[in-house]
């Protein structure tokens, strides 16, 4: 007998009593946005690989080292599983001329791929909830987005989460910022690692991020970007902080925030946790004002986020979320041919009236129904047998409650049974007084 085949390493299964905790952060998550006026968006998961090329940077980690990448085999054309999803979701909206009427606040939801070691909170297939807002000029929309990001962590009960924040500046400013950096660290190429000296000519802002302990001090001494900012990048960046200030949100400058896309500009942020070990960015994004331009669109500001729900999901558990699987209103249990056809439109009926119930399949005794009856966590057994068929009507036994009836089982008439059920299951309060 062969062996099970077993899901792909890094790319997990969301087993029944875990994907209801993902239900209920997803619905979070949908009414949150809701709350700010964000729209729902939905990309392919499957792009042209020159679409991240192009957008990530070529010298990024990710479009080097990371990516899922793959030739179709019907027409030769390089396609790559998605590994982010700004770029996925301003190519749409390029594609579809969304501007065309004014700015617009975007989400999406869903599985993004990346080739990385698995890790606590990081896989190879993980899911994100990314946040986009493509049009709006000024620092009050990076604002909103870093409020927005506070607001739910409070609507989770997540504590313990902090935000960092920093500038790249414009273009010009980095590069002038580039060359002394560059010329800093050919100072010290003597204790660069592999990685900083392949960095050091492609991406040398990369290096900052670096979290090598030989190369901190390094690091440190390192001319910061934040002094070769201009008038109009120091103001936006002023401005941001006024406003988070305004908020009473408490946030840290960190002048080695540089994130690890090419296509971001002026602000960058994180959300980070000491909870999740080394993996401790919850949320993180800024603005890329150039990226609409360089996907050939016309020019267009624009700023985003993105969160790992994994990792929220993580911090969310071990901050003593738990959410058990619901348990049906009613299991029905049935023994008979008869009793079977009419257990089957009896759980119809009730369906349409609103209710949640188990229909026992896979017959047994009346017995061994009864045991899985308990286990299911219903409030009440529905009880059909060929006797209540033949007389149109269905037994109730509570299995849950001290529910004030005569008999523990009580036998009602299909046409009353909606009502009653609901009486038992959802009682009501009568005597609260005139209103």
């Amino acid at each position: 007998m062969s062996q099970p085949l077993q899901a792909v390493r890094g790319m997990n299964d969301i087993l029944p009593a875990e994907a209801e905790l993902w239900e209920q952060f997803e619905a979070t998550i949908r009414d949150w946005l809701a709350a700010y006026a964000y729209m729902p968006i939905r990309m392919p998961i499957v792009e042209p690989t020159p679409l991240f090329a192009r957008a990530i940077g070529e010298v990024t980690d990710i479009v080097e080292k990371e990516m899922y990448s793959f030739e179709d085999s019907l027409n030769g054309e390089n396609l790559t599983l998605r590994p982010e999803g700004t770029a996925s979701c301003v190519r749409a909206v390029l594609q579809h001329n969304l501007l065309y009427d004014g700015p617009k606040r975007l989400w999406y939801m869903g599985p993004m791929f990346r080739h990385e070691r698995p890790q606590k909170g990081r896989y190879r297939q993980f899911h994100q909830v990314g946040v986009e807002a493509l049009g709006f000029q000024g620092p009050d929309i990076d604002a909103e987005q870093i409020a927005m990001c506070a607001r739910l962590w409070d609507d989770l009960g997540l504590d313990g989460i902090r935000l960092e924040i920093n500038t790249l500046g414009q273009s010009d400013e980095r590069s002038r910022h580039r060359a002394d950096l560059v010329d800093h660290l050919e100072r010290h190429a003597g204790i660069l690692d592999a990685d900083a000296r392949r960095r050091l000519h492609s991406n040398p802002l990369r290096i900052l991020d670096s979290k090598n302990p030989a190369l901190q001090t390094v690091i440190e001494q390192a001319p910061r970007l934040i002094d070769y900012l201009g008038g109009e990048s120091r103001s936006h960046f002023e401005q941001l902080q006024q406003l988070l200030g305004d908020a009473a949100i408490p946030y840290r400058i960190n002048p080695r925030l540089v994130r690890g896309l090419d296509y971001y500009n002026l602000t960058v942020f994180e959300w980070v946790t000491e909870s999740l070990g080394a993996q401790g960015t919850v949320c993180a994004g800024g603005r890329y004002d150039g990226l609409v331009a360089q996907l050939g669109g016309k020019p267009a500001p624009a700023c985003g986020f993105a969160m790992g729900i994994e990792r929220l999901l993580a911090l969310w558990q071990e901050q003593g979320h738990r959410h058990e699987i619901p348990a049906p209103n009613a299991y029905l249990v049935h023994q008979g041919e008869m009793a079977g056809r009419f257990a089957f439109r009896v759980a119809e009926s009730l369906r349409g009236a609103g209710f949640s119930i188990q229909l026992h399949c896979g017959g047994g005794s009346f017995k061994s129904q009864m045991k899985k009856a308990d286990a299911s966590g219903a409030d009440v057994a529905l009880i059909i047998g060929n006797d209540e068929a033949a007389a149109n009507a269905v037994s109730i036994k509570p299995l849950r409650h001290d529910f004030e009836q005569p008999a523990a089982q009580i036998r009602v008439e299909f046409g009353q049974l909606a009502e009653q059920l609901g009486n038992l299951i959802f009682p009501t309060d009568d005597d609260d007084g005139d209103l």
